[in-house]
């Protein structure tokens, strides 16, 4: 089959379409003929060997939708012909993967395949954000992150859902306008870095009561300081690269302007947040029922050909992208 390989970490050009064996699914899995494969900023990291190395050769990716084509001895709750979805580890450009049956969700059949792709890994994450992390709800004020972003879009719209007020911080006018359009209620373009004084303006100085950051060291002393009292920073991801150590206690109310002080902080993992099969069914299927039911608007920038997976990177890490993109095998 054709695949995608890295065979030395860099940039988009150690990305190397190669022919390796058709794999065969073993006792307990399955495998899966990909239609459809997610594009993600992880991949990128993967690809360059940052912040944390691993295993070379690489196959990259991790979201792909398409339709089992063979069981391994022993599988029973799945047949060659089902239409799934899956989040797993590296190994997704390609036309096959061998995968275990348990990570495979189910893609309803008037659900297209590219959209399964387009919202599964973004609308997990989103998920579990809004839903669990903090569980947002009606008078809620939240900071979203890189708004105008795959995970931001869907985060904004399912934080409507739910009630909460959205003031979103990006990077650029137009994409403050993307985002104006997802449903946020404030868009705020950062001068020199600097938000939370905006922020506090449009809280009457009370602060909001959680930010969802997933830009990392460029943003992290600002969200604590748009946070009210007792606010929640709940991290994702570290776009701008990893937040540098810091005191504990400068957490705490004497440690801060007033207004701002006795906050939480916590680093999220999609994995933690489907430790179940129950709950990965359950925040699955309530991304793709609500992509099916208009509630939540994926966009799909574009589509490449899996041999052309190095420019759909450097399309994406050039952050003007405010859709999903997608390799077509």
């Amino acid at each position: 089959m054709r695949a995608i390989r890295v065979d030395e970490f860099g940039g988009p050009h150690v990305l190397r379409l190669v022919d390796v064996p058709d794999p065969m699914p073993g006792s307990g899995q399955v495998l899966v003929r990909h239609r459809a494969v997610g594009v993600n900023f992880v991949d990128t990291q993967h690809r360059a060997g940052t912040p944390f190395p691993i295993g070379l050769p690489l196959i990259p990716g991790i979201e792909a939708a398409g339709e089992v084509v063979a069981l391994g001895e022993g599988v029973s709750d799945v047949a060659v012909g089902d239409r799934v979805a899956y989040l797993g580890m590296p190994g997704v450009y390609a036309e096959y993967a061998v995968m275990a049956p348990e990570w495979l969700v189910p893609v309803p059949d008037a659900l297209d395949l590219s959209f399964a792709a387009a919202s599964l890994q973004h609308g997990l994450t989103a998920h579990y954000l809004s839903h669990s992390a903090y569980p947002l709800g009606p008078g809620d004020v939240a900071l979203v992150h890189a708004a105008a972003g795959g995970v931001g879009r869907l985060l904004v719209q399912f934080a409507k859902r739910k009630g909460a007020v959205v003031i979103a911080v990006v990077s650029t006018e137009a994409k403050a306008r993307v985002t104006l359009g997802d449903g946020a209620d404030h868009a705020v373009v950062p001068v020199g870095g600097a938000f939370s004084r905006r922020v506090r303006a449009l809280t009457d100085g009370r602060g909001v009561d959680v930010v969802y950051d997933s830009v990392g060291r460029a943003t992290f002393d600002e969200s604590l300081s748009s946070l009210r009292p007792r606010g929640y920073l709940v991290a994702y991801g570290q776009a701008s690269g990893p937040v540098p150590p810091f005191e504990i206690v400068n957490l705490a109310g004497f440690n801060r302007p007033p207004g701002n002080g006795s906050l939480y902080i916590t680093w999220t993992a999609s994995s933690d947040y489907t430790q179940t099969r129950e709950e990965l069914l359950w925040r699955s299927g309530d991304v793709f029922a609500s992509v099916l039911d208009g509630t939540l608007r994926v966009e799909i920038a574009g589509t490449f050909p899996l041999e052309e997976a190095a420019r759909a990177h450097e399309q994406l890490e050039g952050r003007g992208v405010t859709g999903k993109l997608l390799l077509v095998p």
